[in-house]
């Protein structure tokens, strides 16, 4: 049995294992952070969910308001013709290899729409294009694929991403 609860302080160490884990396995997140707890915790999230299985911590996700890099909050307001500032954006979604193909990614990606729907938002997401697991997700689960587009990153490095909306 799986329980998708609120991330408290005292669960990010066990994420951070749990990141470094599917960095090493999956290459996610593309480019390691500096500062993963930071980078998990950042200020500006609606909220943070964990999924524990048997005790320990299984998978993560946050939902935060639109940034600046974020490709899909302007797909969604364009195509719906509402504003990029209603939408949530699922963020730092991942599950322990370990504990893959059990529906954990589905139970966190729900509570994600859920809670933004709860918030009288509408849930959007920008996932690398080579990510295939997980866009096969989203599409499983009737999300929306909104355009894949090229997202310069830095100087040296342009990355196609893959951007989705929540289904209405």
């Amino acid at each position: 049995m799986c329980e998708v609860r609120l991330r408290d302080g005292a669960d990010l160490e066990d994420c951070v294992r749990m990141l470094a884990e599917v960095h090493k396995g999956d290459g996610y997140p593309l480019n390691w952070p500096e500062c993963p707890a930071e980078w998990l915790a950042q200020p500006a999230q609606f909220g943070a969910w964990v999924a524990e299985q048997d005790g320990r911590i299984v998978g993560h996700l946050a939902l935060s308001p639109a940034g600046s890099d974020d490709l899909a909050p302007g797909l969604w307001s364009d195509r719906a013709g509402t504003s990029p500032a209603e939408v949530a954006v699922v963020r730092r979604l991942f599950v322990s290899p370990s504990a893959r193909g059990h529906g954990i990614g589905a139970l966190l990606i729900s509570q994600a729409a859920r809670e933004a729907r709860g918030r009288g938002l509408h849930a959007v997401l920008d996932v690398v294009a080579t990510d295939t697991a997980a866009a096969a997700l989203y599409e499983r689960l009737g999300w929306s694929l909104l355009a894949e587009v090229d997202q310069r990153w830095s100087e040296q490095r342009t990355v196609t991403v893959r951007c989705y909306a929540a289904p209405l």
